[in-house]
């Protein structure tokens, strides 16, 4: 089983964070770092991060396990990843246990994805994120594509997961549907979403629905 740490930072869009959370819950060992910002934007977009099969960490504590190179983990996400966090990171200042974990995976060469939510980009952001990509960091906006045809704001976030899922090697479900011409993304843990999926009805899944091109 994969060892996955995932950083939350005080960014709008806390949701791309749960349902991450949602599709790694027994399919990966998972230690949480939230952000004091990232709590706080959480309690206004009214989303629970609590109760995750997984170990929380606590972002002053510099000394947890994840902040050591010799604590062997496969990937750290930061999902949302504020311009601040993204700054700390870009710059190797780690002040935080987030800014530390993520900054041990670059110098272990580990997989590293930042998901910034935040638009326009001003040049000081945009320097970050090369000087981030060039230390080996993945930067993963958080920019859905519409060809899906979303019915729903979970259905958005679900396809940056899936991206993220991909990156950090974590399978997941997406196949073509003979007949239909469409792709189906499935992330366990809700029911299907679409009446005209047949054999998916009744399982607990998401379905996004994918037009091909």
């Amino acid at each position: 089983m994969k060892r996955i740490v995932v950083g939350i930072t005080g960014a709008s869009g806390i949701l791309y964070a749960k349902r991450l959370l949602d599709a790694l819950s027994g399919k990966a060992e998972i230690h949480i770092i939230i952000s004091d910002a990232a709590k706080t934007v959480a309690a206004y977009e009214g989303i629970s991060l609590d109760g995750y099969p997984a170990v929380y960490e606590d972002n002053a504590r510099l000394e947890a396990d994840v902040a050591s190179g010799s604590f062997l983990y496969d990937c750290m996400v930061i999902v949302p990843c504020s311009m601040k966090t993204l700054s700390a990171v870009a710059n190797g200042y780690a002040d935080t246990l987030i800014a530390r974990a993520a900054d041990v995976c670059l110098k272990e060469r580990r997989r590293l994805i930042l998901v910034p939510r935040e638009t326009p980009y001003n040049r000081i952001h945009l320097t970050n994120m090369l000087a981030a990509h060039d230390a080996g960091a993945v930067i993963m906006p958080a920019s859905p594509p519409m060809y899906t045809n979303p019915q729903s704001v979970t259905e958005l976030a679900d396809m940056i997961v899936a991206r993220i899922l991909d990156h950090c090697g974590i399978e997941h479900l997406v196949e073509l549907r003979e007949g239909f011409g469409h792709a189906f993304f499935v992330i366990d843990g809700d029911r299907a979403v679409s009446s005209e999926l047949g054999d998916l009805q009744g399982h607990d899944h998401t379905v996004i629905v994918m037009r091909s091109v």
